[in-house]
């Protein structure tokens, strides 16, 4: 009887041990299956995430630490080199708050109108601080910022020329602007023939020798202009209706989205802090920083 009891005691334990072994390994094949699984998920939202910023272009300026600007470096007071051959002008202040704002340094790129807009097409330049102007056309192909300064477009003429005294005047007349601009396009959409040059310094040797009857540009231009050349017989004869809003365009894309939040947060803030206006006061003399 005892030797019974023995061996079914026997019995019970080795069976205990068993099941014991069995239960932790069972334990121990979920967690490990449960690490896995966590793991995996993680790699994946990570892969994710850093899929993501490759395809993010704000995330790919604050990587490199620099955001490329296009401007001319040729349109006083917006972009121009002073004296020292120094780049200054209002647009270069905002470019270098806005870079500010994002925590990067900035690299001005300068060339012609037309090669600043095919840049920014193709991904050379990251953004455009140059005076540009809101056109429903322009807005089809780029995504623009809010308004950071607004335009009133002059009709200017040498100072003994009076055959222009409104925009329906420019009908048969021949004008000179940077081609695709929104003055060439004004001139144009009012039935005038426009000659393409390459900067104002051009345009206004054409006017004083006769080559062509008017240009357009913004008033503030005019009244630098001629801040700087009190001598140069040239005037204003009349003006646009409208007034152009100036913002800053981005190419259309997921991939810039949130570059175009980021700048428009920034001109927000430097509007609300009077940064914009005292700019506009320092080189125009006047705030163009609002409507």
């Amino acid at each position: 009887m005892k030797r019974t009891l023995s061996l079914l005691m026997a019995v019970l334990m080795l069976t205990a041990v068993v099941l014991t072994g069995c239960s932790s390994g069972g334990t121990t094949s979920g967690a490990a299956s449960s690490s896995d699984a966590s793991s995996s998920a993680s790699s994946e939202a990570e892969s994710e995430s850093s899929a993501a910023e490759e395809n993010d272009l704000l995330a790919q300026i604050k990587e490199k630490g620099t955001i490329t600007v296009a401007m001319e470096g040729t349109w006083a007071p917006w972009t121009y080199h002073d004296a020292d051959d120094n780049l200054v002008g209002y647009d270069v202040e905002v470019a270098q708050n806005i870079a500010e704002k994002l925590g990067v340094e900035v690299n001005f790129v300068e060339g012609e109108w037309d090669g600043l807009l095919a840049g920014l097409d193709d991904g050379r330049y990251d953004i455009m601080v140059n005076g540009v102007g809101v056109t429903e056309e322009r807005a089809e192909k780029y995504n623009f910022s809010t308004p950071y300064a607004y335009n009133r477009t002059a009709v200017i003429v040498r100072g003994d020329y009076d055959e222009i005294n409104s925009m329906e005047d420019l009908e048969g007349k021949t004008t000179a602007n940077t081609i695709s601009s929104t003055y060439a396009t004004q001139a144009e959409a009012h039935g005038a023939t426009v000659m393409g040059v390459d900067d104002l310094n051009q345009t206004i040797e054409l006017l004083l020798s006769g080559r062509i009857d008017a240009t357009l540009n913004a008033e503030v231009v005019f009244a630098d202009y001629v801040k700087e050349h009190p001598e140069a017989n040239i005037k204003i004869a009349t003006f646009s209706d409208e007034v152009e809003k100036v913002a800053i365009p981005i190419r259309k894309g997921n991939d810039t989205a949130t570059l175009l939040a980021a700048v428009n947060d920034a001109l927000k803030e430097m509007s609300e802090d009077g940064t914009l206006t005292a700019l506009s006061e320092k080189y125009f003399g006047t705030d163009i920083s609002k409507e």
